[in-house]
């Protein structure tokens, strides 16, 4: 199985991760909607979300919660979109469980389901100033 995001969750790929724990890893997404886009995944691989054990789900929703309000505040913002799109037919990319937390400081100008609307061309400095600032919300969050 060739499967970029459990490339990434075992380091073979490179990410800019922003939590991680037992069950789950967090990282910026490498073609972001907005700045500070995290892509949270359970380190299983499974395409559906259906198809995770109940402590999977728990500890993915939890870890959800959890790293949610660190982004808002490292990106400045009160608003997100939180997307889990479950399957090819749902706009689905890379079948590995993934949710999207999409910080919005302004109304949308970029959609998830556009490519053409994602930021590109972004550098490693950009990156790893975005995920250093997440981290360290995460950090001094109870």
């Amino acid at each position: 199985m060739n499967c970029i995001f459990c490339d990434i969750r075992d380091g073979k790929q490179s990410s800019y991760k922003v939590y991680e724990d037992m069950y789950t890893v967090a990282f910026l997404d490498n073609k972001p909607i907005e700045d500070g886009h995290v892509l949270l995944i359970p380190k299983e691989h499974k395409q559906y979300i259906e198809e995770l054990s109940e402590p999977e789900v728990k500890a993915l929703m939890n870890i959800l919660v959890k790293i949610l309000l660190p982004i808002k505040r490292a990106m400045k913002t009160k608003d997100c979109n939180i997307i889990i799109n479950n399957g090819p037919n749902a706009g689905q990319i890379i079948p590995h469980v993934h949710v999207h937390i999409i910080p919005r400081p302004k109304k949308p100008s970029r959609s998830l389901f556009n490519s053409t609307s994602r930021v590109k061309n972004r550098n490693e400095e950009y990156f790893r100033d975005i995920a250093q600032k997440i981290k360290k919300e995460i950090k001094t969050t109870p």
